[in-house]
């Protein structure tokens, strides 16, 4: 596969290339790795596409799980605790995770246990490959980069989505890269707060 397009947002690119320029490289090589026409095995069922052979979302995302696992790309997750009440919720947010349960319960509420998720993680830099349903994307961009870089996890996130002229080759449904870059545009520069680098891929 091949980048087509990429966005830089509140600077993530460049931040990647001066610090951490090695990680970038590695991205490219992956991207560059993955044979997507292996991967054109799933056989439609839609009623304008019936018989069509598309892309397989499942075997890209498998194939970029292999590609940067060669590279110790690693899963991440944060634990942390929940309530009802706004401000106790703003009290608890940067404590760690067993003294926001310790503070919640302390203040007679219950503490709900939740997590956050990252598919790919190295150096302080995150990656989601998002091959499915369009609100995944903003939950990926909103929630999960956002929380990892203001839990001081992260300092930049990587989303990989497909070009439009990939999408069209896929089942329906999956976000494409020109529709998420008009989301993330029209929020405004500081919106989301966390540097990302947006990356269009086609084969």
């Amino acid at each position: 596969m091949k980048i087509v397009e990429k966005y830089s947002h509140l600077n993530g690119l460049e931040f990647l290339l001066v610090h951490n320029p090695e990680l970038w490289h590695e991205i490219e090589n992956v991207i560059m790795t993955v044979d997507a026409e292996k991967c054109k095995t799933k056989v439609s069922k839609e009623k304008t596409m019936k018989g069509t052979l598309l892309y397989s979302p499942i075997e890209m995302n498998e194939m970029f799980k292999q590609e940067l696992s060669k590279y110790h790309w690693q899963e991440s997750r944060v634990s942390y605790w929940v309530t009802r009440d706004e401000n106790l919720i703003r009290k608890t947010l940067t404590m760690p995770a067993d003294l926001q349960k310790q503070e919640i319960e302390a203040q007679g509420e219950i503490a709900i246990r939740s997590y956050n998720q990252t598919d790919f993680v190295k150096s302080r830099v995150a990656i989601e490959v998002q091959f499915g349903k369009y609100a995944f994307v903003a939950y990926d961009l909103f929630v999960k980069h956002l929380a990892f870089y203001i839990g001081n996890y992260i300092d930049v996130g990587i989303e990989i989505l497909p070009m439009k002229t990939l999408q069209s080759q896929m089942s329906s449904g999956p976000s494409y890269y020109e529709g998420e870059l008009y989301n993330v545009v029209r929020q405004g520069r500081g919106i989301p707060a966390v540097p990302l680098v947006i990356i269009g891929i086609e084969p």
